[in-house]
């Protein structure tokens, strides 16, 4: 099983269409929307991973380039300094995917990365400013 996390950006032309739902059925590819912003007649963009078998997937990203949806690879992760850490919990209330939470009874802060969608929610939310965003090293197509 092949996996990624992809930036979509979708033209105002294709907005109105199910091009994700007809990559799934077309190109036997799961996907899970992690953040969406798709306005009628305005540039939509959506963060997904997508998961099936690597060649699904390189047909599935031809498809959805053919049809003017640029793809990029997420290429930035969300993580926490330690050493700035307070463990106040104010990022847990922001984080929607249960990355961030909190360890009962010791009240800490535990983030699980691979449950991050990099929202970036926790960055402003932060009052240590803990949270940071950097880029990662990972091409696309590996």
């Amino acid at each position: 099983m092949y996996s990624k996390i992809l930036v979509l950006r979708f033209p105002n032309t294709e907005v109105q269409k199910p091009t994700v739902c007809n990559l799934a059925k077309h190109h036997d590819l799961t996907f899970n929307i992690l953040k969406a912003t798709i306005l009628p007649r305005k540039e939509g963009l959506m963060v997904l991973e997508l998961s099936g078998s690597k060649k699904n997937f390189k047909s599935g990203i031809s498809f959805l380039k053919d049809q003017g949806v640029r793809v990029e690879n997420a290429s930035q992760e969300v993580k926490r300094d330690d050493e700035k850490c307070m463990q106040c919990g104010a990022c847990t209330a922001v984080c929607l995917t249960g990355a961030l939470s909190i360890k009962r009874p010791e009240m800490s802060v535990e983030f699980d990365q691979t449950k991050c969608s990099i929202c970036e929610l926790c960055v402003p939310a932060c009052p240590a400013r803990a949270m940071i965003v950097r880029p990662t090293s990972e091409s696309f197509f590996e």
